[in-house]
């Protein structure tokens, strides 16, 4: 007889989902939201099937349409009417991820939870995540810069801010800058291990932030590097940031699992747009079950360690997790 068999935990259904060792919840998802200064705008991102751009009036569309499956959290990227070299309209309390959050707060309270994208790269006429010096982006001159858009975000009514800039000291210039401004309870989630990928193509589309000269890589990880993700991820921890993100998700997921088990903070993974986008138009091209595609690559960065996911693929994910395809 044979001692060991693997099939006897795998027999049917009920045994499986016994055993299972990933467990999903629709609570970890986040939805992230594209706000597009102007009005009755609802503008389909052609780079990104199904995803669109809206303004302030009509956010209440998407918000609506995330609560009906159960999302419930969202995270703000803004564009702006107008860009600058300093990015004036990232900071500014009329700009338009401010008034999409009192849009948002106004409508729907502490029933969504706004998280915003603190960022330059939007706002820019640069395309650039900092204030330029000559050619290069300045670190220490970008500083102050994203402390005063966390903070406007905050004021606005953001329940929580993600920096996702890559530059160094950011998190405590942040986190000091919302205590002295009394606001020592909201929580940073920091993109701490944010890869320069070409996963990002369709993002630059939809939020119109390609950067109009080089790239990114002088602030953006390198791809070849694993160590130096847990180098920053323990930077940006020591920094007094809250939960620690992975970006992108799906060519990360030893990032991922590398990044939880150093440290004892949440670890967030943004499965980005070129994740979306491919398996979008894969489906589509009858290359491969759409569906199916999206239940696996979900379940394998929970797997890998995330607690906490940020997806196009939300409302669905929350679908497939109440019908128990995954979960």
């Amino acid at each position: 007889s044979m001692m060991n068999r693997g099939r006897r935990t795998r027999r049917n259904e009920n045994v499986r989902r016994m055993v299972r060792e990933t467990r999903l919840s629709k609570d970890s998802l986040i939805y992230p939201l594209f706000l597009e200064e102007g009005s009755d705008i609802k503008a389909h991102i052609d780079a990104m099937p199904g995803q669109y751009r809206y303004s302030p009036d009509r956010v209440h569309e998407i918000i609506d349409e995330c609560l009906e499956h159960g999302i419930n959290k969202v995270i703000l990227f803004g564009i702006p009417a107008s860009k600058d070299s300093v990015g004036t309209q990232a900071y500014d309390e009329d700009a338009i991820v401010q008034s999409g959050i009192r849009k948002i707060k106004e409508e729907y309270g502490d029933d969504i939870y706004v998280v915003t994208d603190v960022c330059m790269c939007e706002y820019t006429d640069h395309g650039h995540c900092g204030i330029l010096n000559d050619k290069e982006v300045d670190n220490d001159l970008t500083l102050p810069y994203l402390a005063k858009i966390a903070l406007s975000h905050v004021e606005a009514g953001a329940d929580m801010v993600a920096p996702s800039d890559m530059m160094d000291g950011r998190i405590d210039k942040i986190r000091k800058s919302l205590d002295e401004a009394g606001y020592n309870n909201i929580p940073i989630m920091s993109y701490a291990a944010k890869y320069a990928s070409a996963f990002y193509g369709p993002f630059r589309d939809a939020a119109d932030s390609a950067p109009s000269f080089g790239d990114r890589r002088a602030y953006q990880m390198d791809y070849h590097n694993r160590r130096e993700a847990i180098k920053e991820s323990l930077f940006d921890a020591n920094e007094g940031a809250d939960i620690l993100m992975v970006k992108p998700a799906l060519s990360y997921l030893d990032i991922i699992r590398d990044v939880k088990e150093c440290t004892n903070l949440p670890v967030a993974a943004y499965s980005v747009s070129g994740e979306y986008s491919m398996i979008k138009n894969a489906g589509k091209a009858g290359l491969l079950d759409e569906y199916k595609t999206m239940c696996e690559s979900t379940v394998s960065i929970y797997r890998a360690g995330a607690d906490i996911l940020l997806t196009y693929y939300a409302m669905e994910i929350a679908d497939a997790i109440k019908r128990g395809d995954i979960g």
